[in-house]
């Protein structure tokens, strides 16, 4: 598929293949390990992805006319029975509906991938279908790090979906900038140069990634998965790659604070 929606949804595709390589062999001890996110086990790791898939597929199923909207406590009962599943439930139902979720998003006709609009609880308006699974991507990819990253310290985001996370978030996907950067942590306006790519982090009245062609006051020496990181809160200095380097105007640890993570 050569659409934007299509792009998206191969690399959601990606994303859960090497999810269902590594989820199986896991052990129960390490299910029950610490991830890469904050207070999370790999396990609740899964169960917030298996769950995210169910929440986001019936939002698809809506959008294509093939169910009701959910109701308003729709997602709060996902959780709950999710978080009260065992951790080798959670992580073989992520599996389940994670595939669900992903075949349901081939199975649309590329005719519709421009005119398709799907609504999402948190927004005001409906999102287009590129924007809809890159929604979801932004969630699986940097979830599918916290569960990888438990066993394989040096892992990475792979370069398919950090390239199209990059491309998505310097357009209809900015906003999550808004939610999950805080400029005002900068000691400074400053424009961040990501070496290697056409992509700028950009800090004045708030915090965006963009292809505009800025002025520079720093650089990012690294590769743009780690920039990808970095945005998302996960660059953490035991996760940071030998060799990346900030200069200029603001340091590595000031980004780290400007995006803090979820």
């Amino acid at each position: 598929m050569t659409t934007l929606a299509g792009r998206t949804i191969t690399a959601l595709r990606h994303e859960h293949d090497a999810l269902a390589g590594t989820v199986p062999a896991l052990s129960a001890a390490q299910l029950t390990g610490a991830s890469g996110a904050a207070k999370w086990t790999i396990a609740d790791v899964l169960s917030h992805l298996g769950s995210g898939a169910e929440i986001t597929h019936a939002a698809l199923k809506a959008g294509l006319g093939e169910a009701e909207p959910p109701a308003q406590d729709f997602n709060q009962g996902v959780w709950d029975r999710w978080n009260a599943l065992s951790p080798s439930d959670q992580a073989a139902g992520c599996l389940r509906s994670d595939n669900a979720l992903v075949t349901a998003l081939e199975a649309v006709p590329e005719g519709r991938h421009d005119d398709l609009e799907v609504s999402v609880g948190f927004l005001p308006d409906p999102l287009p279908l590129a924007a809809f699974a890159a929604l979801r991507l932004s969630e699986v990819a940097q979830h599918s790090w916290d569960a990888r990253v438990g066993i394989d310290p040096a892992a990475a985001l792979s370069a398919e979906s950090a390239g199209l996370l990059a491309e998505h978030l310097s357009g209809s996907l900015g906003f999550l900038l808004g939610f999950i950067g805080k400029a005002e942590a900068a000691p400074e306006h400053a424009v961040v140069d990501i070496t290697g790519t056409p992509y700028r982090i950009a800090l004045d009245d708030g915090a965006r990634l963009t292809t505009e062609n800025l002025p520079t006051t720093a650089t990012f020496a690294g590769p743009l998965e780690s920039a990808l990181r970095l945005i998302y809160g996960r660059l953490g200095p035991e996760h940071t790659p030998a060799g990346l380097a900030v200069t200029g105007n603001i340091s590595l640890d000031q980004l780290r604070a400007v995006f803090p993570g979820f």
